[in-house]
């Protein structure tokens, strides 16, 4: 009878547990910076987003002859976007540090990157847009005094205070996402 004859081979003894903690891992994970999901910095931003955003929609929509304005009917809209994305990722930053959730998902950090990255291009094209009409009414065609201008200018300024606390969450979302493996 000619049986198969098995070979032994040396296995390494995993590493004890005191000098296991100096090896480090296969991948580091980012560590949580203020500014992103689930921490105290990005639920101030959140909320400075989403407090610009309503001041912006408050003030132009108070204004009479704001639908007449392409320009400043697209504000209105970018503001009510960014206020509404703003209110509901807060809601999920005020779960997460509730529970003592980390944000880390692969797929929560995406959606938040691409929800971030679209809607303060929106606000940030909605707020140039509106920066343009208001120059030409104010500076160009000196029809301020016919016009809203303070108004006007009020909620550009206010679109351009959103976008500028929406930009470091995108910047941080898409940071930790690129950063992955």
């Amino acid at each position: 009878m000619n049986g198969s004859q098995g070979t032994v081979h040396p296995v390494e003894a995993p590493p004890l547990q005191t000098e296991r903690a100096n090896v480090p891992l296969p991948w580091n994970r980012m560590k949580d910076l203020q500014g992103m999901p689930g921490t105290l910095g990005g639920l101030f931003l959140r909320f400075s987003q989403m407090l610009f955003a309503v001041v912006a929609l408050s003030v132009m929509a108070t204004t009479s002859d704001f639908p007449s304005v392409t320009a400043f009917c697209y504000l209105v809209a970018a503001a009510g976007l960014q206020s509404m994305w703003s209110l509901v990722l807060a809601i999920v930053d005020i779960y997460a540090l509730l529970v003592g959730r980390r944000l880390q998902n692969y797929q929560v950090v995406s959606l938040f990157a691409i929800g971030d990255g679209v809607i303060s291009t929106l606000t940030f094209a909605a707020a140039c847009a509106s920066a343009g009409i208001t120059v030409l009414i104010g500076n160009d065609l000196g029809a301020c005094d016919r016009n809203h201008c303070t108004e006007f200018e009020t909620a550009t300024a206010m679109a351009f205070l959103s976008w500028f606390c929406a930009l470091p969450s995108f910047l941080l979302n898409y940071w930790s996402l690129a950063s992955r493996r």
